[in-house]
């Protein structure tokens, strides 16, 4: 089965430690993402080693040769031939008919791959359980943040299916669009729970697929996450609120409606006639007043105007909330306020330092 990734060694550069070595770039493209990878030689030499012992097999590709009177850090022309012969040994298994290297362990480690990127088949299963959505956990953390961005895109949608409903002139076009709003909030919260259980699984001490995350980049995603379901229940409130508004308008309307089968009493120049009369005005009767005399219309519309009441005090109890989670969401902003302040200081104080050791390796070189 022919590999989904897309492999090459475009550059190389020389590392900025005592004892400098030659890193190669390995760049890799995949349907759904790209990044780039760091690697020296003796990576690539253990690399040879690990599959070799996984496979049973070495692969029909070798390594380039070591040099061991020449050194690549001062031999751009012994660098650029072993950079071409990494990326001939990386591609010649990559798109090999026998796949046995491609599915060990250690090369999925090399390149930073999650397991199901292996064959076409496996490639669809991860689709479906981490982008089409099951709750299961992404325990990839690359996948993890491009799902978090879908994540963004689902509310992004949502909220413009929501102005799109406030902005519909028909019940029909704010049904559909109330719809859609609902279906992209259904959706997100299934990618948050899959996303929370991800760091579930990490911060009770399991590893993710491509190695464990520090702590301060587990605290950020977990920030990331409570902001989008702070948006997500927001979005949710809205709609709330605008299905129950919808809801009254309607209430009312259907008064009016009722309202208008009553008349004034008739008059006679100034002359008032003795007798009240129900001013029903035939030809505007409904299936539910048809059958009914002034005294049941008159306790229809009490009812109708108690149901009023009632979507009213609903309306009002959403409205608080939004107050509410506006303060919330002003907070919060206080305090990643105050969080970017030190995170500014901190970076400062970083940059300091690190301009100081580059003087002290000027002088040292």
């Amino acid at each position: 089965m022919a590999s989904q990734v897309e492999i090459s060694i475009p550059t190389t550069s020389i590392s900025s430690t005592s004892k400098p070595y030659t890193l190669y770039h390995i760049s890799l493209r995949q349907p759904l993402r790209s990044f780039t990878l760091q690697k020296r030689y003796s990576d690539f030499a253990t690399l040879h080693s690990d599959i070799t012992s996984q496979a049973g097999a070495a692969p029909p590709f070798s390594l380039p040769s070591k040099s061991y009177f020449t050194s690549t850090t001062s031999s751009p022309a012994l660098t650029e031939s072993r950079r071409q012969g990494l990326e001939a040994y990386l591609n010649g298994i990559n798109h090999a008919d026998d796949d046995r290297w491609r599915n060990t362990s250690a090369w999925r480690t090399f390149l930073n791959l999650p397991s199901a990127t292996t064959s076409r088949s496996s490639t669809a299963t991860n689709l479906h359980s981490a982008i089409a959505g099951n709750g299961a956990p992404i325990t990839d953390p690359v996948v993890w943040l491009d799902q978090h961005r879908d994540l963004k895109a689902r509310l992004h949608d949502a909220r413009l299916h929501l102005t799109r409903r406030d902005q519909a002139d028909s019940a029909k076009a704010q049904h559909e669009a109330g719809a859609q709003a609902k279906k992209s909030l259904i959706r997100a919260g299934t990618i948050i729970t899959s996303l929370d259980n991800g760091l579930r699984s990490l911060s009770t001490g399991q590893n993710w697929a491509s190695g464990k995350l520090g702590d301060g980049e587990l605290r950020r995603r977990r920030d990331l996450l409570s902001s989008a379901v702070r948006e997500k229940e927001g979005l949710e409130n809205l709609l709330s609120a605008m299905v129950t508004k919808s809801a009254l308008d309607r209430t009312v309307a259907s008064v009016q409606e009722r309202s208008s089968l009553v008349g004034p009493s008739k008059q006679n120049g100034t002359a008032h006639s003795s007798k009240p009369t129900s001013g029903r005005v035939l030809g505007k009767e409904t299936a539910k007043t048809k059958e009914l005399d002034n005294s049941g219309v008159l306790q229809l519309q009490k009812q109708m105007m108690q149901e009023q009441d009632e979507s009213v005090t609903v309306l009002a109890q959403a409205v608080a909330r939004q107050k509410e989670l506006g303060i919330q969401i002003q907070e919060e902003l206080a305090v990643q306020g105050e969080m970017l302040g030190l995170l500014e200081e901190d970076v400062e104080r970083v940059q300091g330092k690190v301009d100081v050791a580059k003087k002290r390796v000027k002088e040292i070189a």
